[in-house]
């Protein structure tokens, strides 16, 4: 296909071919196996999408088809989305750790008839739920490993379609062409699912228009290029991975990363030392647990260092990024602490080399997202939402500010309703939600304006948007002052020991919290205190934890009561939750998003226990293992009280 100016690109298949003639022989993609780096030009892509294109053809694909996707980041699966896409068919990505009944409920929703899975126990999954997939036609299975026995009369092997698509190339690829050149700017580029945090996913369409023109302004707005270096590691059908890992990637040129599974995923990091990177707050939450796990090992010296050097960096660093005066003497001081501290932390973590980095999908802690940037790491925040293409507001260089989100992205205008929910329309702005009429006039008005269920405000001083919560999140204490508790549960999430906070309050007396330890951070912790446990429960329960984990809370409390809208959200009450809470038990979305109705649902016997004083609280809670198998496990939960700063009450008026 003839590619046209940048101006007139108008689908994926052409930004393709644009980028075969204008890179043809730099990388394009690289995936790591078996401890390898395998690398393929913008050439050998192009070859390997059109050889499935064609294999999806001899297979009968029509315009308008659903090719649903599932499987770890690998160059084949984002082949697979290009190719899907340039026979005019709707590649629908779907989160591979869905269970069963979530996988179902995606595939007969979109009436996928094509499924392209990377291994076994993708394949697994589908055959366990085919009798109720009205829809779907034919599993194409990436990894031949196990599959050598199975039925294959509706099973199809990657590669092996890929050469049966070669064979028919001679019959085919014109009407490839004649599909391609078909393509408009209105099409379908891409179905993706909603989270489903308060409901059942949504599948979201956006269109090639909303695709490109994001890419393209999100791209020009960070200066990126054709030689940055990205490592796709998040979840393919997330909205943020397809944008970095396709929509900008096509539009730059720029290369992408696989590695070869989450447990390499920090040496994979440190080898590619990525320019462009994104993370969501559970990433930069774990990777800062890890390193405090670390200096809590070190000797006494070397941690006298470190958080000497800390606190330098923490002054310091988010001035230089910003482009702030800062005296000669703490810029010297500063360079010291690059080369024997800042610098070695960052190589660790792999960041050495980025230039922009994002965080996004909810909400970061200040604290969390000053330590990275006081390491010299220009990490920014966006907010966005699949509806949107992802982008609504981003952070300019020298304005990034921890407590707030930044300006609305080129070409997005942004207003705040009488309630104070956020709206905003956009370029990226939706096409629908598929077969839902309903939710879709519900959420964009007919002038494309979209609600977004959040609530803030432009601050006055610098025009910047502040997220509070989401808006049915926020509420009032019986007193009247606000109640936010994302703001609260983000302060809490800052301590490495604590993985996960839900914090009630909303018409109560007082706030309280459920606590989830992190295994790994409080495990550490046990053993260098000589603490034995038998495993999570046990751990979660001990006195020294409950005293530790109170001690957070109490710091939190001091933090809170500075924000004078806020200071009625202090915790009074707490416990820590017995379980890890789980997207298979449906506590948590597959983007590791609370469910905070389904919590208040589930545990409401331990919520009651916080609220009318008892000290003890007994349950059992419904499981699922990791074979799918369902369980139950039972606890005495011990309810404790924190120290609150008394502060003036502001009644909400």
């Amino acid at each position: 296909m003839t590619a046209t100016a940048s101006a007139d690109l108008i689908s994926m298949p052409e930004l393709l071919a644009r980028n075969v003639l204008k890179f043809g022989a730099k990388a394009a993609y690289r995936e790591k196996e078996f401890g390898i780096w395998q690398s393929w030009t913008w050439s050998e892509a192009a070859e390997q999408v059109e050889a499935l294109a064609l294999g999806l053809l001899t297979l009968g694909a029509a315009k308008g088809d659903h090719v649903a996707i599932a499987g770890r980041n690998r160059p084949y699966l984002y082949w697979t989305m290009l190719a899907a896409q340039s026979i005019g068919a709707v590649p629908v990505p779907i989160y591979q750790d869905s269970v069963g009944e979530e996988l179902a409920y995606v595939l007969d929703h979109c009436n996928a008839r094509f499924l392209v899975v990377g291994d076994q126990e993708q394949v697994d999954k589908v055959l366990d739920i085919k009798d109720n997939l009205k829809s779907l036609q034919q599993i194409i299975y990436l990894d031949a490993r196990g599959m050598r026995k199975y039925d294959h009369s509706k099973l199809s092997q990657f590669h092996k379609l890929q050469d049966a698509g070669r064979a028919a190339k001679s019959e085919l690829i014109d009407e490839l062409a004649d599909r391609q050149a078909k393509l408009t700017y209105d099409d379908t580029c891409v179905m993706l699912y909603t989270s489903g945090t308060t409901g059942r996913p949504k599948g979201v369409v956006l269109s090639n228009r909303n695709v490109i023109e994001t890419s393209k302004s999100s791209a020009q707005f960070d200066g990126l290029v054709s030689d940055e270096e990205v490592v796709a590691y998040l979840p393919m059908a997330w909205v943020g991975d397809y944008i970095f890992s396709v929509g900008q990637a096509l539009w730059t040129g720029f290369c992408v990363n696989c590695p070869e599974s989450p447990e390499t995923m920090m040496t994979d990091l440190r080898e590619i030392g990525p320019t462009y990177y994104f993370a969501p707050p559970r990433v930069f939450e774990n990777q800062l647990t890890d390193v405090m796990i670390r200096m809590e090992d070190a000797g006494r010296f070397k941690k006298w260092m470190f958080h000497k050097s800390m606190a330098l960096a923490k002054k310091v660093g988010p001035e230089l990024l910003n482009g702030h005066p800062v005296s000669t003497m703490d810029r010297v001081k500063y360079w010291l602490g690059d080369k024997f501290i800042y610098g070695p932390l960052k190589n660790t973590l792999g960041l050495s080399r980025v230039r922009i980095g994002y965080t996004a999908g909810e909400a970061i802690g200040p604290e969390l997202f000053d330590f990275y940037r006081s390491l010299g790491i220009n990490l920014k925040q966006l907010y966005g939402q699949t509806e949107a293409t992802v982008y609504i507001t981003m952070q300019p260089d020298g304005e990034v500010l921890a407590d707030t989100v930044g300006v609305p992205a080129p070409g997005v205008e942004v207003r705040v309703g009488d309630n104070g929910e956020i709206y905003y329309r956009s370029p990226g702005v939706f096409v629908e939600y598929f077969n839902n009429p309903e939710s879709t006039a519900s959420t964009k008005d007919k002038d494309g304006w979209v609600a977004t269920g959040d609530a803030g405000f432009f601050e006055e001083n610098n025009g910047h948007l502040r997220i509070i919560d989401r808006a049915k999140d926020v509420g009032k204490i019986k007193d009247g002052r606000m109640f936010a508790p994302k703001y609260v549960e983000n302060k809490l999430k800052f301590f490495p020991n604590i993985l996960e906070a839900v914090v009630f309050g909303n018409d109560r007396e007082f706030c309280t919290a459920f606590i989830n330890i992190d295994l790994n951070a409080v495990g550490n912790w046990a053993e260098r205190n000589n603490i034995a446990y038998g495993g999570y429960q046990e751990l979660s329960q001990h006195s020294a934890v409950l005293e530790m984990i109170k001690s957070h809370v109490e710091e939190t409390n001091l933090s809170v009561a500075e924000d004078p809208m806020l200071s009625g959200c202090q915790v009074h009450r707490f416990l820590v939750l017995h379980k890890e809470l789980d997207a298979d038990d449906g506590e948590l979305t597959r983007t590791r998003k609370v469910r905070r109705r389904i919590v208040e649902e589930k545990f409401s016997d331990l919520i009651e226990g916080l609220y009318d004083g008892s000290e003890r609280v007994a349950t059992t809670t419904e499981v699922t293992y990791e074979d799918g198998r369902k369980g139950s496990i039972s606890a005495t939960l011990e309810m404790r009280d924190a120290a609150t700063v008394a502060t003036q009450r502001i009644a909400a008026e």
